[in-house]
């Protein structure tokens, strides 16, 4: 989840689909944070930059846990850094997830082929089923 609406639009999305599954299931929201480029670790602490990494997270994901928080749904709460389409086949399959829900970033089919959308990378290197919700 990074906050945008097509992530947030695949929060709704599966919030409809829960009554599907035969119990509740238990939900991972993951948030993954690009890493500093440049000079900023040679300026700024390590601690400083995990926690701005943090809030920029929770910022991140305040809109998927509101919609969650209002559907009576709870989740765990993650955030890494690193290549996000790396990070959440990393989390998923290091967490024993059954599935993995994405939203696409809404870059059409030619242009997330050419860019290497997170959902396409995710869809085409991961070993669980994941769920695309538009």
């Amino acid at each position: 989840m990074d906050g945008s609406h097509a992530s947030n639009k695949a929060v709704s999305g599966f919030i409809r689909l829960i009554d599907w599954y035969k119990e509740m299931p238990e939900i991972h929201l993951l948030n993954v944070q690009l890493p500093q480029r440049g000079n900023v670790p040679l300026f700024i602490d390590r601690k400083s930059i995990d926690h701005y990494h943090r809030e920029e997270g929770m910022k991140d994901l305040q809109a998927a846990r509101e919609l969650l928080a209002g559907a009576n749904v709870d989740c765990h709460i993650h955030i890494t850094v690193g290549d996000p389409a790396e990070m959440i086949l990393r989390y998923a399959q290091e967490t024993n997830c059954d599935q993995i829900v994405v939203g696409p970033r809404g870059l059409g089919l030619v242009k997330g082929l050419f860019l290497g959308s997170v959902a396409s990378k995710v869809m085409q290197f991961s070993t669980l089923p994941v769920l695309l919700i538009k």
